[in-house]
C-alpha cells in the first residue's frame, strides 16, 4: 500500500481528498545517501513544502546494494531492452490514489531502474514528468537500454542545457531545460549577517595548482582556508538535512568561494561540454565572492548576467595570489558583490522557480504556498537592497 512507502517528510501534507492528490514523486533518500545527492533531496523537500505531494520512498529488498550494482551493470549489455524496466532490487510499490502528475526527479539516467518498483503508475497519474539532472550530450547515443523507460513519460526535462537538443533529436520530440537550484532561504546570509570567519572555502573538485596557491596564500596571511581532504561527495551522510544545514552555515560564513564548471576535471565524460555546477547556485545564495572560472556556455551567460558574478582566475593558479590580494584591498567592492549575489539567488535560483517551471510543463497551476514562497524570496531580496 502507498502509506507503507510514504516518506516521513517533516512537512508532508495530507491530501484534501482521500483518494486524490496533486503530485506523486519518488525518492531514493532512504537507500542512496551519498553526499552529492543531498541537494536533490533538498529540492524534493521544497516541492513538498509548496504543493500537495505524496513523496514515495523506494525501499530495498534484501541485499539491495549488491543487486542494484549488478542491475545497473547489465542494463548496458541488455539486447532485449527490457532489463531497465524490470524490478530486481526494490520492494514493490502499489499506488492507491489518483494523481494529477507523477514526477521522477533523478540525478543520472542509471537511477531510472527505480521506476520498475512502482506498479500501475501510468494508470494512477494523469500526466508524467521525468527530470534528469545530469546527462551529458555524449550519453544519449548510448541510451538504447533505457529508451523504453524514458519514453513512458509525457514530458522529459534535462538539467544540462547542452544536452537538450541531442536528446530531443534522439527521442524525436521536444525536451525541456530546467537547471538545478538551491534553497536560497536556507543559504541566505540575510537577515542574520553572520561574520565571514572562513576566508576561503573550497569543497569538491578543484584545480590542484589553484589549491596549492590558496594554501600558501592562507598560510602566509594567517587566513582560514577550508577544503576537502577526501572524496567527500562519495561519502554517505547520516542525515542529508543536517548536512545541508551545516553546509549552508559554513557557506554563508565564507568570504571567498571557489567555483568551476561542472565535472571540470573529467574531460572523458564532458567531451568538451561546459555546464553550470551546483556550487554556483550555493555559493551565490550564501552571498560569497565566487572565485574561479565562469562557465563559457549560454546557460551561464543568460542566468548569471551581472557584473562580478564570478571573479576569474586562471586554472593553473598563476594569478590567484594577485587576484586575492587585489580583492582584499577593496572592501566596498566585496560587500557589493556579496549583496548582489545573495539577492540574485533569491530572485532567480531558488528551487521554487524550478518547480514552477516543472508544474507549468505538466499543465498544473501554481499553489498559494508556491506564491507565498516567491513573495518571501522577493521580500528578503528587497531588504538586502536597503542594507
Amino acid at each position: 500500500m502507498l502509506e507503507s512507502f510514504t516518506t516521513d517528510h517533516r512537512k508532508a501534507k495530507e491530501s484534501g481528498k482521500k483518494n486524490h492528490a496533486r503530485i506523486c514523486m519518488l525518492t531514493m533518500r532512504d537507500i542512496a545517501k551519498e553526499t552529492y545527492r543531498s541537494g536533490f533531496y533538498e529540492a524534493q523537500d521544497v516541492l513538498c513544502d509548496i504543493d500537495d505531494v505524496d513523496l514515495i520512498s523506494v525501499r530495498p529488498r534484501p541485499a539491495c546494494e549488491r543487486i542494484e550494482r549488478f542491475h545497473r551493470s547489465i542494463v548496458w549489455r541488455d539486447f532485449t531492452k527490457t532489463i531497465a524496466s524490470t524490478n530486481l532490487a526494490y520492494q514493490p510499490i502499489r499506488l492507491n490514489k489518483e494523481y494529477d502528475v507523477f514526477i521522477l526527479y533523478v540525478q543520472y539516467h542509471a537511477d531510472l531502474i527505480q521506476l520498475a518498483a512502482v506498479k500501475d503508475w501510468k494508470k494512477r497519474c494523469k500526466v508524467s514528468v521525468l527530470w534528469i539532472d545530469e546527462m551529458w550530450a555524449s550519453v544519449p547515443p548510448r541510451l538504447k537500454s533505457y529508451l523504453s523507460v524514458i519514453n513512458e513519460f509525457d514530458y522529459i526535462v534535462i538539467g544540462l542545457e547542452g544536452t537538450v537538443s541531442v536528446l530531443s533529436d534522439l527521442l524525436k520530440r521536444d525536451c525541456h531545460w530546467v537547471p538545478a537550484g538551491v534553497d536560497a532561504i536556507q543559504f541566505s546570509p540575510y537577515p542574520d549577517f553572520p561574520c565571514r570567519v572562513i576566508d576561503i572555502y573550497s569543497m569538491g573538485r578543484i584545480w590542484e595548482d589553484v589549491h596549492q596557491t590558496f594554501r600558501k596564500y592562507a598560510m602566509n596571511n594567517k587566513l582560514f582556508y577550508i577544503y576537502d581532504t577526501f572524496h567527500a561527495s562519495l561519502a554517505k551522510v547520516k542525515n542529508y538535512r543536517e548536512h545541508r544545514e551545516l553546509y549552508a552555515i559554513m557557506a554563508k560564513r565564507s568570504k571567498y568561494y571557489f567555483v568551476s564548471p561542472a565535472k571540470m576535471n573529467t574531460p572523458w565524460e564532458t567531451q568538451g561540454q561546459v555546464e553550470i555546477g551546483m556550487r554556483y547556485y550555493e555559493g551565490l545564495a550564501a552571498g560569497t565572492v565566487m572565485i574561479g572560472q565562469a562557465p563559457d556556455c549560454i546557460s551561464f551567460k543568460e542566468t548569471f548576467n551581472w557584473p562580478d558574478a564570478v571573479i576569474e582566475i586562471k586554472p593553473e593558479g598563476s594569478d590567484a595570489y594577485d587576484v586575492l590580494k587585489s580583492l582584499s584591498s577593496q572592501p566596498e567592492r566585496l560587500l557589493e558583490i556579496s549583496r548582489r549575489n545573495a539577492a540574485e539567488a533569491l530572485l532567480r535560483h531558488d528551487w521554487v522557480y524550478r518547480w514552477k517551471k516543472i508544474l507549468e510543463i505538466a499543465g498544473l497551476k501554481p499553489t498559494q504556498e508556491l506564491e507565498m514562497r516567491e513573495g518571501k524570496l522577493k521580500r528578503i531580496a528587497e531588504e538586502i537592497e536597503k542594507v
